[in-house]
């Protein structure tokens, strides 16, 4: 999709503006779905940099998710969204999630070429 639904983007800024992690979301993005809950930007870059951190061979790279991150600064706030931000998220796979655990995702809306309010079922087996 070349123009973001304006949709989307009003669920993204609602997301970014009561900082909850509570919206879940599946999307067609590039052919692969993806389900799991929206999160903040900020949050969601937090998150990515702990579990960076925690890797030995990825450490280095944490701070780039937290480097010049300004959540607060007003002209960010005045900006529509252009990315979703999804955690405990799967890509589906038939009736298979990918990650079994979840993953951290970043979907540029623009991209997202069909989307539903609400996370699809899948199966662990």
């Amino acid at each position: 999709m070349s123009i973001p639904d304006e949709l989307l983007v009003d669920v993204a800024a609602m997301v970014e503006s009561e900082q909850s992690n509570q919206m879940s979301l599946t999307v067609v993005t590039g052919g692969a779905v993806i389900t799991g809950r929206l999160a903040p930007e900020a949050v969601w870059r937090e998150r990515v940099s702990e579990v960076l951190t925690d890797s030995a061979h990825l450490g280095p790279f944490s701070g780039i998710f937290t480097a010049g991150q300004a959540p607060d600064r007003p002209d960010d706030r005045s900006r529509p969204p252009t990315h979703l931000h999804f955690h405990v998220a799967r890509i589906l796979q038939g009736s298979i999630g990918i990650p079994e655990t979840g993953g951290m995702y970043r979907v540029a809306i623009k991209d997202v070429s069909a989307w539903t309010m609400g996370d699809f079922s899948y199966s662990d087996h």
